[in-house]
């Protein structure tokens, strides 16, 4: 008889409670430290409480990646009852999380841990991805296999108005930003390969620059899985997040169409005002 599979991610999926409860995906809060005191991210910390902190002091938290012995103490509680875990991590470019977990999971018979490559719902889409092979049959270590195969598949982006946090976190360089302002450039920024970069330079009213974004994603739909997409952003308008919603939604490209919020882990990297569609492609990005 096959063994039950629980799935668990890091706080960087951005699934949303309602999509967790859904999918009966257990989290793993990272840690922030912001104005000298440690919350957790989902827990006893929001993005709003970011922005105001930055909107007063000018300062960002610092990210804190979950260490092995957390991750041996989660892995503890999900396996307890024989079941297998198949636990997700941000990019391993982008924090020790996934090597921590990876240690951990030493200590299991049955604990599978997927560096998503990405960040975000770009690591959602492969947390969802496992639910429908789990629905499939497919065994625990096979899952894990196959999404290693999709991960370089996820098509992950946001549109940022502006690259002040990224600036301060040490992502973008002084020039990029003075160049961004001058030009009122709203920069795409994409993951690929692991890694955040600058992939295409939009310029004008933010709504406007989304509508462009979104339909330069979406211009060839032949080479786009059509299960779902997500549209996920940091701080925006409602009305704007709804308009883009609907733009999605009119390709008809996809069967279901998730609206989540940016955890505090990745609203400290992007800052207010963030916004992307994302999905999963055919080929590798």
């Amino acid at each position: 008889m096959s063994k039950k599979i629980k799935l668990s991610s890091d706080s960087t999926t951005d699934l949303g409670k309602e999509l967790q409860e859904k999918y009966n995906v257990s989290i793993l809060p990272m840690g922030v430290t912001l104005g000298g005191n440690l919350y957790y991210d989902g827990v006893d910390i929001t993005p709003e409480m970011i922005y105001e902190h930055h909107d007063k002091t000018g300062e960002l938290p610092k990210t804190n990646a979950n260490n092995v012995e957390e991750c041996i103490e989660f892995f503890k509680e999900l396996t307890k009852d024989g079941s297998a875990v198949i636990h997700f991590t941000i990019s391993s470019d982008m924090s020790s999380t996934f090597n921590n977990a990876r240690l951990a999971a030493e200590e299991f018979e049955d604990v599978y841990v997927v560096d998503t490559r990405n960040l975000s719902t770009g690591g959602g889409l492969l947390v969802l991805a496992a639910a429908d092979m789990i629905n499939e049959g497919l065994e625990a270590k096979d899952i894990a296999e196959k999404l290693k195969e999709i991960a370089p598949n996820v098509d992950a982006s946001f549109v940022i108005d502006s690259l002040e946090y990224l600036y301060k976190g040490g992502r973008c360089s002084a020039l990029s930003v003075f160049g961004a302002n001058l030009l009122k450039l709203k920069p795409c920024i994409a993951v690929k390969n692991g890694v955040m970069d600058v992939d295409k330079k939009y310029r004008g009213k933010y709504e406007v620059v989304l509508e462009e974004y979104i339909k330069d994603r979406l211009h060839d739909p032949d080479n786009i899985v059509p299960t779902r997409a997500f549209i996920t952003h940091a701080g925006c308008d409602e009305a704007v997040v709804k308009k883009m919603i609907e733009l999605v939604k009119s390709t008809g490209i996809f069967d279901e169409v998730f609206e989540t919020r940016a955890s505090s882990t990745v609203s400290s990297h992007c800052g207010k005002d963030t916004l992307g569609v994302l999905f999963i492609r055919k080929t590798p990005i």
